[in-house]
């Protein structure tokens, strides 16, 4: 039996698995600080996790298990991933998605860029951008499908080891866009068993 998720907007009490998932995605992850001052800006820095609803799910074993279950607080519940974006002048900035290594394969990074894309869309959002390691073809196929595309490229870009990085952007959220999103949408929540608390949230907010 696979578990259902819930997406939401991500709290404070958020940040220890987040900046946990962080560490185990990235080389050069935010720090926990950075985290309070995006959740408490919520002007321009919108942030979601997904959160797991545990029915069915078998926690995980072995060290990285135990250390997870270390930073959870009891009454906290379980974050599979988490993604960030920044809404400034109509333009979508998606800073950051991480899915943690044992929810990795289920739909899960897809879950979390449709999110940002369908908040920056209720908020009045005009086109998206973001940035891809010239290395990472699997991140760059998932944005390729929500129809981004090359627009340059940044030397030099991460600084852990100097790769490039792919400037990606998809633009307009016309009413076209929208309806091959909403299409996109449908399929995903047919793979995955969610509910979807930050898209109702932004409906009301707009």
């Amino acid at each position: 039996m696979t578990p259902t998720y819930l997406t939401r907007h991500m709290r404070l009490e958020d940040i220890p698995q987040v900046v946990s998932i962080d560490r185990l995605s990235f080389s050069s992850p935010w720090s926990p600080n950075t985290y309070q001052f995006e959740v408490n800006n919520r002007e321009t820095s919108h942030l979601v996790v997904i959160e797991v609803h545990e029915a069915g799910f078998a926690p995980v074993n072995g060290l990285r298990g135990l250390v997870q279950r270390l930073l959870r607080p009891k009454t906290a519940p379980l974050l599979a991933g988490y993604g960030g974006c920044w809404l400034i002048a109509g333009e979508a900035h998606i800073s950051t998605i991480a899915v943690h290594p044992d929810f990795r394969g289920r739909g899960l990074g897809e879950l979390l860029l449709t999110n940002m894309l369908q908040r920056a869309m209720n908020l009045d959002g005009e086109y998206s951008v973001l940035e891809v390691r010239a290395s990472n073809r699997t991140a760059q196929a998932l944005y390729e499908k929500y129809e981004y595309k090359v627009v340059g490229r940044r030397k030099g870009y991460y600084r852990d080891d100097g790769e490039d990085a792919l400037l990606m952007e998809v633009r307009p959220f016309d009413e076209a866009y929208r309806q091959r999103f909403a299409a996109h949408v449908a399929a995903l929540s047919k793979r995955v068993t969610y509910h979807d608390q930050f898209t109702r949230q932004s409906k009301a907010e707009k």
